[in-house]
Order: structure tokens, then C-alpha cells, then sequence
């Protein structure tokens, strides 16, 4: 399990589920409001978000494809704040800094979850750790008694288990 010097430890997210835990178990994290540094990167579409994203928009208004993978499109943004460097973002992302999915619809694709962690598969197993410029950019990193690892759960959808490549760090 645990090695010296080593952090990671096996945790159940779901039943049956299991993940590896790569990061600091007093970690705490709550979404700040006016933060939406997770919208600027572009929402990779994993098949069965893509299905569902068919029920709440027009596809070929929302997604374009990039190496052969689904993504929600980034638009420029008629605003300063809100937005990434190259003054884009998600194309769900509204004026007030909402995500018009999680709001109207109550559904985010399993990707916009994941924030501000990351998962990849080493040996089969998915490893969950802290994307490296979340310590940077996201706001919501302990600023709360809200401990990631008892909420796993929230973070971590289900289905990541069932895809055969989970891996978070392709971006478009």
C-alpha cells in the first residue's frame, strides 16, 4: 500500500470503485465564487457526457472535435473578468460567472467534476492528484472545512471507472 515517504494511499469513492489518493489528506476545497479558472481549459466530452449534453443543447454549437475527441468549444468572451488569458472560455460559462449546465440543467460533465483534481491510470488503477496549476489559479484550495478526500465521491463520477481512458489532462 503506502511506501515510505509516500502520501498515496487506496480509497473506496463508490462501491467497488477504488482510487488512488495522490495528494494531501487535510485538503480541503469549496468552490469561490467569481472563480472560473476551471472554465478556461476547454471540457473534454467523455462519450457518455457527450449523450447526455445532447438532451440540454445543440451539439454542433457546443462541442468541436480535436484529435479525434469531443470537447466543449471555448468562445471569446465580451468581458474581462471570467475568462483565461487568450480572453476565452467555456462556452457554458455565463455572464455572471455561472455555468448555465450546472445551473439550469443541475448536470456538469464528469470532466468540469474532476476540477481542480486530476485522474490518470497507472497499472489499471485510477490515481486522483491535485492538477498541478490548481495551486496556482484555483481559488476554492483550502478555504473551507470541506476535506476532498470524504467527498470523493462528488469529485470522482462513477462512470470514470467504466471509460477506458479516464486520463483528465488532455485539453483542447
Amino acid at each position: 500500500m503506502s511506501q515510505s515517504g509516500d502520501t498515496s494511499r487506496r480509497v473506496e469513492v463508490h462501491p467497488g470503485k477504488e482510487a488512488v489518493v495522490e495528494f494531501d489528506p487535510e485538503l480541503t476545497f469549496e468552490c469561490v465564487e467569481e472563480c472560473t479558472w476551471c472554465c478556461h481549459h476547454g471540457v473534454l466530452l467523455y462519450e457518455p457526457d457527450f449523450l447526455e449534453l445532447a438532451n440540454c443543447a445543440s451539439l454542433s454549437e457546443a462541442t468541436t472535435q480535436v484529435r479525434g475527441e469531443d470537447f466543449i468549444r471555448k468562445e471569446e468572451k465580451d468581458r474581462e473578468d471570467h475568462v483565461g488569458e487568450d480572453g476565452e472560455a467555456c462556452f457554458f460559462l455565463r455572464d455572471d460567472g455561472l455555468c448555465s449546465l450546472h445551473a439550469e440543467e443541475d448536470w456538469k460533465p464528469a470532466r468540469c467534476s474532476v476540477f481542480p483534481l486530476s485522474v490518470s491510470v497507472e497499472d489499471g488503477d485510477i490515481h486522483v492528484s491535485v492538477r498541478d496549476s490548481a495551486h496556482e489559479h484555483c481559488e476554492g484550495l483550502n478555504v473551507s472545512e470541506r476535506r476532498v478526500v470524504d467527498h470523493l465521491d462528488a469529485f470522482l463520477p462513477a462512470v470514470l471507472w467504466d471509460l477506458d481512458d479516464p486520463e483528465t489532462r488532455r485539453e483542447l
